[in-house]
């Protein structure tokens, strides 16, 4: 695919970089922009760069956040003596969605996956062991998904966590095995986690 255009080129491979881009979508994605107005273009491409340069982590839970502590950390409304673990954002924002759990969360930024070169000390699991460890938290909900790397996370964390005295559990298998939070239906997650249950009644055999 080419162009008139060098700067059109440029910006369509910038595009084609995003996850699920093909040129040919990054090619109507330019095209489209070129065709808005001028003030339309700095609101979009200001909009990116804002999230970019100012969006940052939470410090209690490692979710992104506008300020030093994410909206769901600060609400007092939120039940802060259970604490839901996820993989990533996304799965945050899945759990949100279905408004059947409000505790607080923490966002370990990945999996155990020795084969891509992750170990424990790779995630965020310091923070949610020093969490655990001001004596707040009754229970820690492992909702990680139904795949190798999730299993032996979850086998890891709740082998740590039982040492340090605290209840955990995890959502019900609704979920398809292999299967991501984000690619679950709300009502079925939703489920999983009103229907959460101790890790040990959960581990495979």
């Amino acid at each position: 695919m080419s162009s008139s255009s060098q700067l059109l080129e440029t910006a369509v491979d910038q595009l084609a970089t995003l996850p699920g881009i093909g040129r040919r979508t990054a090619m109507r994605m330019a095209l489209d922009l070129l065709r808005r107005e001028p003030h339309e273009v700095t609101r979009f491409s200001e909009a990116v760069r804002r999230l970019r340069d100012e969006v940052r982590y939470c410090t209690v839970c490692c979710n992104i956040s506008d300020q030093p502590v994410c909206g769901i950390c600060a609400n007092p409304a939120r039940d802060r003596s259970t604490v839901c673990v996820v993989e990533d954002i996304r799965d945050v924002i899945a759990i949100e969605n279905t408004r059947q759990f409000k505790g607080l969360y923490h966002v370990l930024g990945g999996v155990i996956s020795p084969m891509d070169g992750l170990g424990p000390d790779d995630l965020n699991t310091r923070q949610l062991f020093e969490r655990v460890g001001r004596g707040d938290i009754v229970e820690v909900v492992l909702a990680l998904g139904a795949t190798l790397e999730g299993d032996t996370t979850g086998f890891y964390l709740h082998r740590k966590l039982k040492e340090q005295g605290v209840e955990v559990s995890q959502i019900a298998r609704g979920i398809s095995i292999g299967g991501e939070l984000e690619q679950v239906d709300e009502v079925t997650l939703g489920r999983s986690i009103a229907d959460r249950k101790p890790y040990e009644q959960g581990v495979r055999r």
